[in-house]
């Protein structure tokens, strides 16, 4: 048997409202959106964050960095360190 655990979140009324268009928008429901959502957040940044630890480990000169480095997407290595722009 498993059992889910519960999240009791409060929005405000704009966060909401923009959830439930979204959501209406997909023919989906509210919660199974909002739980997709925070999935692909949470993905996103743990991908963030691995990227962050391959470009330290370049920037310290790594003996293993050029495969690391050859592991990243094109486009992460120029949003690195973008993340509070």
């Amino acid at each position: 048997m498993c059992v889910m655990a519960r999240l009791n979140l409060t929005l405000d009324d704009d966060t909401f409202a923009a959830l439930e268009r979204d959501a209406r928008g997909r023919n989906q429901r509210l919660a199974t959106y909002a739980r997709a959502l925070l999935q692909e957040g949470l993905a996103r940044r743990q991908r963030a964050q691995q990227a962050r630890r391959w470009a330290e480990a370049y920037r310290a000169d790594r003996p293993d960095a050029r495969q690391l480095l050859r592991d990243l997407e094109p486009g992460e290595l120029e949003l690195l360190g973008d993340e509070d722009a």
